[in-house]
Parts: C-alpha cells; sequence; structure tokens
C-alpha cells in the first residue's frame, strides 16, 4: 500500500513543486512506483513532466467534479514507474463547486481509495493556500513533507500551517502527522543560509525530522521544466539533481529505521 505524501506550504516560492516533480522521480530511477497528483491550478507539476496541461481532459479536476475516476485520469510520463494525474486551470473553481458537496472534506480521501495499491508512494502537489484544495490533501494523505525557503521569513506562517494541520486532525480525526522539513534555495555559504538552517531545527525541538539533505539554488532545477523533464534526468549531475537524489534515499532510510 503506498504511503500518501502531501508536499505543502501555503507560503509560494519554497519549492513544492520542483520537490514534488523531483523526489518522485528520484524514488522513480531507484525502481520505486510513483505516483504524482497535481493538485495546483498551474499545472507546474504537469507541465513538468512534458505533458501539455491545456490539452489534458482527464485532469484532477474531473476526478474532484465525479465525472471520471483516478485510474482513468493517471498518465504515464518518460520514467518508468512513474505515473502523474494532471491538473490545469479548471481546478481553480473546484474550491467553490467542492464546498457545496456533503463531506466534501474527504472528496480526494475518496477518489484515491484503491489506487495505492499499485504505487509505493503518491504525493501530492499542494497549491499554495490554506483552502479546501488543501484540506482534501491532508485528510487523504498520510503524512506531511514541508519545503522552507532559506530565507529571512522562512518560518512566517508556520504556526497558521500547523494550526491549520492540528484542526483537520482534531475536528476531522484525521491525523497527518509531519515526514519531515525540507530546507529548499539553501546556500551553506551564506550567513543567512545557516541562520536560517539552525532557526528551522529550533523552531521545531527535535519534535520533526528536519531532512539532512538541503536543496540548493540551482539554475538547473529552474531549466528543466521548460524542457518538460524533472532536472534529475535533465541534467543528472547538477547540483540540483544530486541533491534530490540524496533526498530519496534519506526517506527510504527513514521507512528502513520505522
Amino acid at each position: 500500500m503506498a504511503e500518501i505524501i502531501a508536499i505543502l506550504n501555503q507560503k509560494g516560492g519554497c519549492g513544492k513543486t520542483t520537490t514534488a516533480v523531483n523526489l518522485a522521480a528520484a524514488l522513480a530511477l531507484m525502481d520505486r512506483k510513483i505516483l504524482v497528483i497535481d493538485l495546483d491550478p498551474q499545472g507546474n507539476a504537469t507541465t513538468s513532466f512534458g505533458i501539455e496541461k491545456n490539452e489534458a481532459e482527464k485532469t484532477i479536476y474531473t476526478v474532484l467534479t465525479g465525472e471520471i475516476t483516478m485510474e482513468e485520469a493517471v498518465m504515464p510520463t518518460a520514467i518508468s514507474g512513474l505515473h502523474v494525474v494532471p491538473s490545469n486551470i479548471s481546478l481553480s473553481g473546484a474550491e467553490i463547486e467542492l464546498s457545496k458537496e456533503v463531506g466534501y472534506h474527504s472528496i480526494l480521501e475518496m477518489a484515491v481509495d484503491g489506487i495505492g495499491d499499485y504505487y509505493d508512494y503518491i504525493f501530492i502537489d499542494v497549491p499554495p493556500s490554506l483552502g479546501i484544495l488543501t484540506i482534501n490533501s491532508l485528510v487523504a494523505s498520510d503524512s506531511v513533507l514541508i519545503p522552507i525557503q532559506a530565507e529571512f521569513y522562512a518560518l512566517e506562517g508556520m504556526a497558521d500551517l500547523l494550526e491549520a494541520m492540528g484542526l483537520v486532525e482534531t475536528r476531522l480525526k484525521s491525523p497527518s502527522p509531519i515526514k519531515g522539513i525540507l530546507l529548499t534555495l539553501y546556500d551553506s555559504r551564506t550567513r543567512l543560509g545557516r541562520d536560517v538552517y539552525n532557526n528551522v531545527k529550533e523552531y521545531f525541538g527535535g519534535r520533526e525530522h528536519v531532512f539532512k539533505t538541503t536543496i540548493p539554488r540551482n539554475i538547473t532545477l529552474a531549466e528543466a521544466p521548460s524542457h518538460g523533464k524533472p532536472c534529475v534526468t535533465y541534467d543528472e549531475e547538477s547540483s540540483g539533481a544530486v541533491a534530490y537524489k540524496k533526498l530519496a534515499r534519506e526517506l527510504l532510510q527513514l521507512e528502513d529505521n520505522k
């Protein structure tokens, strides 16, 4: 049965999609069977796998609105064992539509039920908000991975995010423990980078796993999506690709140590 991991932070620009795409690809290259659910109306994860999002008719939107099943929306990628459920701008109106449904918070959970038998991991690329789509991802997921950008305001809004996660756990009886905190856009050569890393570890006080792996600032991570490829296949020797492959190994080691 797959572990479902929501990649979540309500702040934009912290590397959620980059992490979803490249961690998924790195694990698939290690012979794991992976599904990425693009739950962001921007559809950047979809584009990163070389899928023309505006031409996709079977998307996560048509799954959530009950037109098709999750299995019907799954698309293969160029990487063996790696599949994606695409997204596009049509998803932007889903929150209003879903809010009218009874049990709207668990629609994604019901849609993904059963498909986990085919995969080792399912990653949900969550939009930068704390709305209905995010609530659905928390209810559907087994755990949460939080990317945090190595910047001065890195922890701003973190209390709101943790509060939202706590409310989902208590009111909806659906806990999603933190799988790990991942520092992105990190430069160990700068004092700011080192200070932010130490602040993150201090903030979480040893209660949560802060990944030893950090993701550096790397132009190849930004270039790869325009070529319709994850960085780990676009330029496997780049520092960004090396970092995500290291992160994949660290994630697998966490499972081995359970």
